[in-house]
């Protein structure tokens, strides 16, 4: 028995053994170094992020979120690349043929891309719409036709709940139609219905003193970003004359800000005798108006 390992060590060709073994060492450290660069990449990329969120008024904690989600990501992404083609270059330097492991590798990969080509379209669309910035959780959004606040943001999946408490949840490969309603600022649209004998500059006056005196309001004047805007007449309706405007806020705080200040107008327009006038219709009977009042006037006093 002590022969045939002896034999076997005088067989092995040690200089071969060493040389393949500095190859295994060399390729180690070489991976660890690159490791070392992909992460001190990552992190300024992280921090790019970080400042390109800041630039935009962007929440802190959102944009922290969002950077971190995209790193974290990519970092899993380039240890399993590195780690997968270090393993390959260690075992070619073991011996190993590693062309059926590559061409087995290949046929496995393309089997489960048939079955999993849903999810990798989910994940690739959800990578996109964090990296763009498309839409974070806080936000209030329309996607696909419904609307409601964002509640969560994952690589396959998007959800949301409407106004109903109703929760929605939509795969990211799947979005086609997404309308954020508080990226950056919001705004509140309002149409103001007057009565047709108002005076209409008067009534646009009073409109945007009620939107300064509101501004100067310490709760609701942080919330704004801007003077409310009265565009003018926009329209000639059946019984009223509608005045367009609009408020620009903060994300998300536009209905706040819009219905305070539809209420303030209102108690103005009480004050200054400005008609909101309820809808109705004006009868005309031509050129026999006269005489038929007249004879309605007659049968009355008959």
């Amino acid at each position: 028995m002590q022969d045939i390992f002896v034999r076997y060590f005088e067989s092995i060709d040690w200089e071969n053994v060493f040389l393949a073994s500095f190859r295994i060492l060399l390729v180690l450290i070489l991976l660890w170094i690159a490791m070392g660069v992909a992460t001190i990449f990552l992190k300024r990329l992280e921090k790019m992020l970080i400042a390109r969120g800041e630039a935009t008024e962007e929440l802190a904690t959102e944009t922290e979120k969002r950077a971190e989600t995209l790193v974290r990501l990519l970092r899993q992404g380039v240890v399993i690349m590195l780690w997968v083609i270090g393993g390959l270059v260690v075992l070619r330097e073991l011996g190993v043929e590693i062309g059926p492991v590559l061409a087995s590798a290949g046929v496995a990969g393309v089997a489960v891309g048939f079955g999993a080509q849903n999810l990798v379209r989910d994940v690739i669309a959800g990578f996109f719409l964090i990296l763009e910035n498309q839409v974070r959780v806080g936000d209030v959004a329309t996607i696909n036709g419904t609307g409601g606040l964002v509640e969560a943001l994952n690589f396959r999946t998007l959800v949301l709940r409407d106004l109903s408490g109703t929760v929605h949840v939509f795969p990211n490969g799947e979005v086609k139609n997404l309308a954020n309603l508080t990226r950056g600022w919001s705004a509140y649209v309002f149409d103001i219905g007057i009565a047709y004998k108002e005076d209409v500059d008067k009534v646009m006056e009073l409109m945007r003193q009620v939107g300064a005196d509101l501004r100067q309001d310490p709760h609701f004047g942080p919330l704004m970003i801007d003077d409310v805007e009265v565009f003018g007449v926009d329209d000639f309706a059946d019984s009223a004359v509608i005045i367009k405007g609009r408020l620009r806020t903060r994300p998300i705080k536009q209905w706040d800000v819009g219905r305070e200040y539809r209420r303030r107008l209102k108690y103005a327009f009480d004050e200054a005798g400005i008609e909101i006038p309820f809808p109705h219709r004006s009868i005309y009977f031509g050129e026999a108006s006269d005489p038929i009042l007249a004879e309605l006037v007659n049968r009355k006093s008959a």
